[in-house]
């Protein structure tokens, strides 16, 4: 039998993304269904400042904020690129680190010769780049953004683009993908890592240990507190992106995939309240890797060598 239940909430999301139960008895029932899906502009709005605070706190100390190691300076390309994706060298190279404060990834790229800028909604995690970059005499730039929000870069200025898990964290991927794709130079590398739909659909364990999806697929707006946080950072707004918009939108955004992969979280001796065990029936992560498409293409080249209906 599946570890996977289903189970649909009957409510209101309030202020704080919790769910208000409420008696099926609005007075306007037609409407009702759009109403009970829709978050007031004024509490989407209220995602960065909760979000920020969030990560500020988790800058100091927590698993979010560990520096990159001598070790890992000496091969910074074998530490960041285990799987192949990055070219042989970023010598060179101007590379943005979207949402990855911390004083990690930005820290290996200057150590492999690459022009670093690292943005953060966390002026926290950004001073650990800042000091960790200035400990090892390394040129980071870092600049206090939100990822939805580049407008302080310019067009077609990067080679590459970095993020690790953090698109959870706003309301609408697709504008991060656009603002992405117009600091990309044309056949420039974005590299990323989303929590998977599903994960986020989880709200807890039943009494037999299986997983209960209580969150619709189609939910808008944050997602409510739940009792598993196996994969959720305590403070934080978090959001869920639908494949259509996590692959889709990196298509139509001008990107073509060129390979995806599924990090295993699985350990098979983890106890059932650890993240580990949830890992062997739920993967919580998918990786990406995409090419920025020309904007223009050559001269006689067809837009598209596949034919569609």
């Amino acid at each position: 039998m599946s570890p996977l239940l289903y189970s649909k909430p009957f409510g209101l999301l309030n202020r704080h993304g919790e769910w208000a139960e409420v008696a099926p008895c609005w007075p306007h029932p037609v409407t009702w269904p759009k109403f009970a899906n829709e978050i007031p502009r004024m509490f989407q709005e209220d995602y960065r400042r909760q979000n920020r605070e969030a990560w500020d706190r988790l800058s100091d100390g927590s698993q979010f904020a560990r520096l990159a190691t001598d070790e890992e300076c000496l091969e910074p390309m074998k530490t960041l690129d285990s799987r192949g994706w990055l070219p042989g060298s970023v010598s060179g190279l101007d590379v943005l680190c979207l949402a990855s404060g911390g004083g990690w990834q930005s820290i290996l790229y200057a150590s492999a010769g690459a022009r670093v800028t690292v943005v953060d909604l966390s002026q926290g995690m950004l001073k650990l780049d800042a000091q960790e970059a200035a400990r090892r005499h390394l040129t980071v730039r870092t600049l206090h953004a939100s990822m939805d929000d580049l407008s302080m870069l310019n067009d077609q200025s990067f080679d590459i683009v970095h993020q690790p898990v953090s698109t959870c964290y706003v309301p609408d991927i697709r504008k991060v993908y656009s603002e992405i794709a117009r600091v990309l130079r044309d056949g420039g590398l974005y590299i990323s890592q989303h929590k998977q739909p599903t994960s986020a659909q989880i709200t807890r364990r039943d009494e037999r240990n299986h997983f209960v999806v209580g969150i619709e697929y189609y939910h808008s707006g944050p997602l409510p507190r739940i009792e598993d946080t196996s994969y959720r950072e305590r403070g934080a707004v978090e959001y869920l992106h639908r494949w259509d918009d996590l692959i889709g939108g990196l298509c139509r955004t001008g990107f073509v995939i060129e390979d995806l992969r599924e990090p295993c979280r699985a350990d098979e001796k983890a106890p059932v309240e650890h993240f580990g065990y949830r890992g062997r029936f739920i993967p919580p992560y998918v990786r990406l890797k995409a090419r920025r498409l020309p904007r223009t293409p050559a001269a006689g080249e067809r837009t598209s060598p596949i034919w569609t209906p």
